[in-house]
């Protein structure tokens, strides 16, 4: 509430008081006993009446005892109308002193201005707020071109820092290069080093660049402004290029700074591809990020950091050299990478002894350190549930599969036909795995459904991968329609059921990749089919340019079903010659609904 309008009320207050006040102060400390005209006549003709006070309607009479009584009477009725009417004696009459008084006092002047003031006050007090209203309304309408970069505190005790930061060296020390340009510039200077302008934080959603963004806030001694690139536009043209103007303004007025924007494929996707006005705004809006950046004037002192998922879709003039000098890639973590990731999320729950960190980094590959820190969170929430002190290494690999395929569902009702074909489903894919050489270790195996599956078969690799072989796409492709396969030899063609469509359409989209990205086809030979960009605000299919004849077509069509029947045949060819192992690993399941590995080991060494 402003001043103006503290004032206001006070003094309406102060006036209100005031009025209460006098008025008391005007009032007889005795109230008058009020009798009737008839009464005062009978009294007048006893010449019990010393005095009358007249005042408008009202007659105060005062007796001869000193005793003071209060009449009614008709306004526009003198007091000798009203005597001689009700028959009094003239005589009588005259030996009463008469006075005639006009009323006055706060009281009198409250009550007649009342009816008036007070609308008069409403009044006033609507206009008032009406006013402020739309002085409101007005500087929000004009508010929507300032920027509402957040300004991270220097004294913020709980600030992230690099240490925070587990595992990605190389980026850290990327940024902390850039902390120290900002914190120690005389030195590089000296070199003939000039600072960079920009850094581009790239990777795969949940690896830490927001993260690493905080952590150079944590460490900069110098203003750290932060926003989101869906932050810039708004409903109003025009809005998105003020915006980043008002920005930077920020920036160089408190520079040296560093500026960061998260998310930045929101306003910095390649120009010309689009439709519709939103398009050209937000073309505007990165027109004036790339002129704030490395335009005309000089931008000395600061810093722009940006993180994206998407760098494929980024202008070009985005990425060039004196805009964004240095691409940071933010990789999947590896196995050492992991287990720091996990003792920092570590820190503060109490772990078991049987639990390993480095066994859990094991059992994480492909894993990001979003995902680790989810899992060490849901193992914590499982340990409560449980009613256990510990966080413990069971409730840790059960929190992987939580993690991987979701929660558990044991509450789900199945038929014993129903478990005993998905006993044979996921038997089928394990037993491929198991004895094809490319396949990675099964790890469990189980008929209790998980997320959308009805059972699953986890394998996962001993170590870090970072390429892939046509030999294991071949295998895994086995692998996976080694349910639907097992189905078909089991039941027959008529009786496979919808279980398989997961794993069907797993395989056709590995497949396909197989031929039209990875050139391992023979046939077709080493090329790349397709252009798979994506239009900016359109359907993906509208745009994929098809770059290959009609012929071509038919050719791909004809290797990716020549490849899937070789993954049938092999996944046939395993199943029947491991049919014992099969049996008996269908057997273990459908009684312990659940196999560990070592278990899985024991049943298919029959």
């Amino acid at each position: 509430m402003s001043n103006l309008l503290k004032n206001f009320l006070l003094f309406i207050g102060i006036f209100i008081v005031l009025a209460l006040i006098f008025s008391g102060f005007n009032r007889t400390s005795v109230k008058p006993e009020v009798v009737g005209i008839g009464q005062l006549v009978a009294q007048v003709q006893n010449e019990e009446v010393k005095k009358i006070e007249v005042q408008g309607d009202t007659l105060l009479v005062l007796l001869n005892n000193n005793k003071t009584e209060e009449v009614k009477k008709e306004s526009n009725e003198s007091l000798g109308e009203l005597l001689k009417n009700y028959g009094a004696d003239e005589n009588r009459v005259k030996k009463v002193e008469i006075v005639v008084k006009d009323k006055s006092g706060w009281s009198y002047w409250l009550g007649n201005l009342a009816p008036f003031i007070l609308p008069f006050i409403f009044f006033i007090v609507l206009i008032f707020f009406m006013t402020r209203q739309v002085q409101n309304v007005n500087s929000r309408a004009m508010g929507f071109g300032a920027a509402g970069a957040r300004n991270n505190p220097k004294d913020d005790k709980n600030k992230t820092t690099f240490k925070d930061v587990a595992g990605a060296k190389e980026a850290k020390e990327e940024l902390e290069e850039v902390v120290e340009f900002l914190s120690s510039p005389k030195k590089f200077a000296e070199m003939g080093a000039k600072i960079p302008k920009g850094v581009l934080l790239m990777g795969v959603p949940g690896t830490g660049k927001t993260l690493i963004a905080k952590a150079v806030a944590g460490e900069a001694n110098v203003p750290f402004l932060h926003m989101s690139g869906s932050e810039f536009v708004e409903m109003f043209v025009g809005v998105g290029a003020s915006r980043v103007r008002d920005l930077f303004k920020r920036a160089k007025k408190e520079a040296p700074a560093i500026v960061f924007i998260d998310e930045i494929d929101a306003v910095g996707r390649r120009r010309g591809a689009g439709l519709g006005g939103s398009h050209d705004e937000r073309e505007q809006t990165l027109n004036q990020i790339l002129v704030e950046m490395d335009g005309f004037e000089p931008n000395a002192g600061v810093i722009v950091i940006a993180a994206t998922n998407r760098p494929d879709v980024l202008d070009p003039a985005l990425l060039r050299p004196g805009r964004f000098d240095r691409r940071v890639v933010i990789d999947l973590p590896d196995i050492k990478d992991r287990e720091e990731i996990l003792a920092v999320h570590a820190k503060n729950k109490p772990l078991a002894a049987d639990v390993s960190i480095r066994k859990i980094a094991e059992r994480t590959p492909g894993f990001s350190g979003a995902d680790l820190a989810n899992l060490l969170n849901e193992a914590a929430i499982l340990t409560v549930r449980r009613g256990l002190k510990q966080v413990g290494e069971k409730e840790i690999l059960e929190s992987i599969e939580k993690v991987l395929l979701g929660p558990e569902k044991k509450s789900r009702v199945m038929s014993e036909e129903e478990r005993k074909m998905t006993a044979y489903h996921e038997a089928g894919h394990a037993i491929v795995a198991n004895f094809l050489p490319n396949c990675d270790p099964v790890r469990k195996v189980s008929i209790i459904g998980r997320g959308l599956a009805g059972g699953y078969t986890l394998s996962m690799p001993d170590k870090d991968v970072r390429y892939q072989t046509s030999a294991k796409f071949k295998d895994d492709l086995a692998m996976m329609l080694g349910g639907y396969i097992v189905e078909k030899m089991i039941y027959g063609n008529e009786q496979v059921s919808t279980g398989p469509s997961s794993d069907l359409k797993k395989a056709t989209q590995a497949v396909t990749s197989m031929v039209m990205r990875f050139g391992m086809s023979e046939k077709l030979g080493p090329r790349v089919f397709g252009n798979n960009e994506e239009m900016i605000f359109l359907a993906q299919e509208i745009h994929e340019k098809k770059n290959y004849s009609e012929k071509t077509a038919e050719t791909i069509d004809s290797e990716i079903s020549r490849l899937l029947k070789e993954a049938e045949e092999k996944a046939l060819r395993i199943l029947t010659e491991h049919r014992p192992q099969m049996e008996a690993l269908v057997k273990v399941l459908l009684e312990k609904e659940t196999v560990e590995q070592e278990e899985f080991r024991k049943a298919v060494a029959v």
